[in-house]
């Protein structure tokens, strides 16, 4: 669906989620609106940048179809754009790591591997300033 098929009082991140409505199994689908209207609510009122953006159930397992989908309605709302895309990115360190990205840069193998070095090198430098923080007898839980 192009931005020009979005009727003009939706956001596209309700036209996502109507969609999804349809698709989804109604358990899951009910599963996802308790993980992402926190999200949204903070989104709509510009209180993001203090939201701990932890894609679980709470005390629930989140399957992953569903963790999948509240990435890419999180980042429909964000971009405003519904061409994200949900990719498997292998870090070697860490194992298999899943990101949203636009569609372009999903199809695009050389920017994928960027996006992966740059996951290996925060990694790396995590663990660089454990080790400081360990070593300084300071809590190393960030």
């Amino acid at each position: 669906m192009s931005e020009s098929e979005i009727p003009p009082e939706n956001r596209p991140v309700d036209v996502y989620l109507d969609l999804l409505r349809v698709r989804m199994d109604t358990e899951d689908y009910r599963l996802l609106l308790r993980v992402v209207e926190p999200v949204l609510e903070s989104i709509d009122e510009h209180r993001l940048s203090g939201l701990d953006l932890a894609l679980d159930g709470g005390d629930e397992e989140l399957p992953q179809e569903v963790r999948d989908e509240a990435a890419l309605v999180i980042a429909t709302a964000v971009t405003g754009r519904m061409d994200n895309e949900v990719v498997e990115l292998d870090v070697d360190e860490t194992g298999p790591i899943r990101v949203v990205t636009d569609a372009a840069t999903a199809a695009d193998p050389s920017r994928l591997g960027e996006i992966a070095d740059f996951i290996r090198d925060r990694n790396r430098q995590n663990e660089e300033l454990r080790g400081i923080a360990e070593a300084s007898g300071l809590p190393t839980d960030f």
